[in-house]
């Protein structure tokens, strides 16, 4: 079962990725309520530094979840549910940006987050208040790269104070998140038409280091049966990921394939945050 990425950081069930991608695609508004989102006025602190590596690097996906859904709500692909995740989307960016700033063990790690706010606010600014349109994508995906690159600069920042095993396999399990759906937003890009010379590139070069690091969870001494059978999941959600992606050699993209692409993402997002989740709660 599909599951979604709530405001608390956590994943349920989603009602919408329970039905075929194809039905979703009534244009009834492009952004979704925010009710859609349970945020509590307590917000949860990072308890360690696992969990803060493990909400930096839910920070590098959430870059690149924004802009597809942005790309996918701009070509009418799921519309209403790609309108829902970018609302929640960017609500939990700002929600752990407090949590990460507020955390911050070093000066240098405070002020990545002091830039990445600045960055951030330059994309918030091009993804409300005006309907999504192609001649804003390029800018749109020029500022969810700068975004991403912070993102992972504090990522790493804090694996380094870390400085265990441990930490670097949580950053490499949150990686796979932002992947996931890197993947998917240079294909909606390229569907779209959007004049990037290098998303073709982009795209397979994330397949590839998507595959390799399932390799590195999957042998790390560190893992569990428990995280084994996630990752064998993950494995098997990747087979009908590939096989969207390989639709797209041999014809041009059609909606539904772009709704299948958008879907398959999102499942794939799932199992990994559980693995990532998995990873930043064990203790040796």
């Amino acid at each position: 079962m599909a599951r979604g990425l709530h405001g608390n950081g956590t994943w349920q069930p989603s009602r919408h990725l329970q039905r075929s991608p194809m039905n979703r695609r009534t244009a009834i508004g492009w952004i979704g309520s925010l009710s859609l989102l349970t945020v509590s006025n307590n917000f949860a602190q990072v308890v360690d530094l696992n969990d803060a590596i493990n909400k930096a690097g839910r920070q590098r996906m959430l870059s690149q979840r924004v802009a597809k859904a942005y790309l996918a709500a701009g070509q009418g692909v799921v519309t209403q549910r790609a309108g829902e995740v970018l609302t929640t989307s960017m609500a939990l960016f700002e929600r752990q940006l407090v949590e990460l700033k507020a955390f911050s063990p070093t000066p240098d790690v405070k002020a990545t987050y002091s830039e990445l706010e600045t960055h951030w606010n330059d994309l918030r600014a091009m993804l409300v208040g005006q309907a999504p349109v192609r001649e804003n994508a390029p800018a749109v995906i020029d500022l969810d790269g700068k975004v991403l690159a912070l993102a992972n600069k504090g990522t790493s920042q804090l694996e380094q104070v870390s400085g265990k095993p441990l930490g670097r396999l949580v950053n490499i399990a949150g990686r796979q998140r932002m992947l996931s759906q890197r993947v998917a937003k240079f294909y909606l890009a390229m569907a779209w038409k959007v004049p990037l010379p290098t998303a073709q590139a982009e795209l397979d070069k994330a397949r590839a280091e998507f595959v390799s690091a399932l390799d590195v969870l999957a042998n790390a001494p560190e893992a569990t049966t428990a995280i084994k059978q996630e990752i064998e999941l993950a494995r098997a959600q990747w087979v009908f990921y590939s096989a969207a992606l390989a639709q797209q050699g041999a014809d041009a993209p059609t909606p539904e394939r772009s709704a299948n692409i958008f879907a398959s993402s999102e499942n794939i997002l799932a199992v990994m945050d559980k693995v990532t989740g998995m990873y930043s709660r064990l203790t040796t």
